[in-house]
């Protein structure tokens, strides 16, 4: 048996024949929309399901409104149907010429398309493709900030039939290079420099035959990377001669400009049409790497399926509508740019806005205030970097716009939640939980939950969703009893790509439920009687003292309960007499917080001995930029902490006796 699944209780299954209660959805109400032909549209009130106490943590969510079962394309032709003139896509850091075809007025300072300019850029990179050799099944990459030839490739892809394969910007050239020959990627697109980073000279440097000889477009060669033929450059730099010189760097580069086919009397747009029209909802149409529940790197397998119909129910929680204005801040490379954002915001007619490239916080307050956004997305790190810049910035921005968005990656402490409730009008914020594997959200608070709710718990399942919480013998414990929680129904990925291993590893029929493919989410979750989740941490994450399971996400929100703490991540130390114990790395609070006060690290301890107990009070702390600590905490590019640097941090610590209280 797995050392992690002897960590969870053992708890026989309940016996019942009722599987939910589901309380009838809410009155419908009007709202106006973007669309004179249709100036009022109903969003119905979430249904509320409540789980059944004889059956345990097991919910099934409810069944209305029901899956669409069309392709990415068909249902994007009906969104450019009813909103065509409707705003769709903005990207404040990108000029209104950033293609060489008259979209817009040339007047405009910055991209911004409507859904029938942008359908129109969609089908020119579209034919494009088509040109370059690219057909169905074929896999297409990304190495991009997030920028308008992301959003083109995610619908240009799925409308030919190609797989998009998203890749983090952070990778280093030999994970890249693994990443590009686990998935034969055929075709890429690249920017010449990632932030400050000059990545497209780094990347040359790795493949000498592009830069030695005479390669040609579409037709590259180099052992390293078999499978690529095409290497397509957009352009981030926005200077004609610099861009002119980066394009010099191979022959064997592509302009995007130049790829792009806007007249539509060609033979690519009948091969377009007839890619098109052979897609079938559950065709992979993405790649996403995760590290997921094994921690190795693995490409996980998305249809039209799994992500349209998640991407409605997201923006189906946040009552999005063809009025609203998403700023859309986290990476595209992730599925919380990439579907959270992006699709629950299209899926709805509402408008997506890049602020910028990368993150950056008075980009974004800039941005709210211009575009006079409704939405906004990010993970805690995110939103504390906003807050921060209105405190320290010089400058009062108009936020009264603001009402909801999603925040997710880790929990959002209640402290935080009313920071931006009160400065800058996030009353509606959301809360969404989930994994790449299941496309990603699988859980969500609804924008009227209770405060309470949307901080301390990552809200109730979403429609056409089973969900259940497990013990080491897959039996459904009680309710508010810890366990490992399993996910089911349309959002479970096809697999791993090429890891059929990997994939049977985390996806699983469960016995006397056969017909079920349950996907084990390595989390350690428990539900309350209402169906609120809350996620404890990961199993691996999971504190042992001396035998009693601790879990880090309930210390780490004791802390940032109190003001004088920013962030808080909580890892296992080697101990002798316990085998581990809590150790807690800290980033204090701004100097201009209020209430802020400067905590020993006594101190910190004692919060937790008030807050919870002494068993889950840590026996070391260390304050980040302090003592010999590195400044910041060590995060993904999602702005995820990583925990398992902080874990090496603390063993090499502890073992000086730095930082014990």
């Amino acid at each position: 048996m797995p050392w992690h699944r002897r960590m969870l209780s053992r708890i026989a299954r309940p016996a019942s024949t009722t599987l939910f209660r589901c309380v009838p959805p809410g009155p419908r109400r009007l709202y106006p929309t973007a669309d004179p032909r249709r100036p009022l549209t109903t969003v119905a009130e979430p249904p509320e399901v409540v789980p059944d106490p004889s059956l345990g943590s097991y919910v099934r969510g409810p069944l209305e409104p029901p899956l669409a079962h069309q392709t990415l394309p068909q249902f994007w032709r009906d969104l450019v149907r009813q909103y065509g003139d409707g705003d769709a896509l903005v990207s404040m850091h990108e000029p209104a010429k950033q293609y060489n075809f008259d979209i817009q007025p040339s007047s405009d300072r910055h991209l911004k398309w409507t859904y029938g300019e942008m359908d129109g850029a969609i089908d020119a990179l579209a034919r494009g493709l088509v040109a370059m050799g690219v057909t169905k099944g074929d896999r297409v990459g990304a190495v991009l900030p997030n920028c308008s030839a992301y959003a083109l490739l995610q619908w240009a892809t799925a409308r030919i039939g190609a797989i998009l394969v998203t890749f983090n910007p952070q990778y280093k050239t030999h994970e890249l290079l693994a990443a590009l020959n686990l998935t034969s990627t055929k075709a890429l697109f690249i920017t010449p420099y990632l932030k400050a980073s000059p990545f497209l000279q780094t990347l040359l440097e790795s493949l000498p035959s592009y830069t030695d000889g005479s390669p040609r477009q579409h037709e590259l060669a180099e052992p390293v990377l078999p499978s690529l033929r095409s290497l397509v450059l957009v352009d981030n730099v926005h200077d004609e001669a610099e861009f002119a010189r980066h394009m010099q760097s191979s022959s064997g580069l592509s302009d995007i400009n130049d790829l792009m086919l806007w007249r539509s009397d060609g033979w690519e747009a009948s091969e377009v049409s007839k890619l098109e029209g052979s897609g079938v909802k559950d065709d992979v149409i993405n790649l996403q790497f995760t590290s997921g529940t094994t921690g190795l790197p693995k490409a996980v397998s998305l249809t039209h399926f799994n992500l349209l119909n998640n991407g409605r129910y997201i923006g189906d929680c946040m009552r999005l509508t063809p009025t609203d204005r998403l700023c859309n801040v986290p990476p595209l490379f992730h599925c919380f740019g990439l579907v959270l954002g992006n699709l629950a915001a299209w899926t709805h007619g509402s408008t997506v806005v890049y602020p910028s490239g990368f993150f950056d916080p008075r980009a974004i307050l800039d941005t709210v205030e211009a575009e006079k956004c409704t939405a906004l997305h990010g993970v805690p790190t995110h939103f504390l970097g906003v807050l921060g810049e209105l405190e320290n910035g010089g400058k009062k921005w108009d936020t009264s716009n603001l009402r909801t968005g999603i925040a997710a990656g880790s929990p959002i402490p209640i402290e935080l939640m009313k920071e931006l409730i009160e400065n800058i009008n996030l009353t509606e914020l959301t809360i969404a939980y989930g994994m790449t594997e299941t496309s990603p959200v699988s859980f969500q608070t609804r924008t009227n939950d209770p405060l309470m709710k949307r901080s301390e718990t990552v809200g109730r399942v979403m429609p056409q969703t089973k969900a259940k919480i497990v013990d080491e013998n897959l039996n459904i414990v009680p309710l508010g009893v810890h366990g490992e929680l399993c996910i089911a129904g349309y959002l479970v990925q096809k697999g791993y790509w090429e890891d059929q291993d990997q994939t049977d590893r985390v996806m699983k029929r469960h016995p006397g439920d056969p017909d079920t493919l349950w996907m084990m989410t390595g989390d350690v979750a428990s539900m309350d009687e209402e169906g609120y989740l809350q996620i404890v941490g990961r199993i691996k994450d999971v504190i042992i003292r001396g035998g009693e399971n601790l879990f880090p996400v309930q210390i780490e929100n004791c802390l940032t309960d109190h003001h004088a703490i920013r962030e808080a991540a909580v890892v296992a130390v080697p101990d002798t007499k316990y085998l581990e114990v809590p150790g807690a790395w800290m980033v204090r609070s701004g100097a201009k917080h209020p209430g802020a006060v400067h905590l020993s690290g006594k101190e910190v301890r004692q919060v937790v001995i008030d807050g919870m107990n002494r068993q889950n009070a840590p026996d070391y702390v260390w304050f980040m930029g302090e003592d010999g600590v590195p400044d910041e905490l060590p995060k993904t590019a999602s702005g995820k902490v990583m925990k398992h640097v902080l874990r090496q941090w603390s063993k090499d610590l502890a073992a000086k006796g730095v930082g014990r209280v």
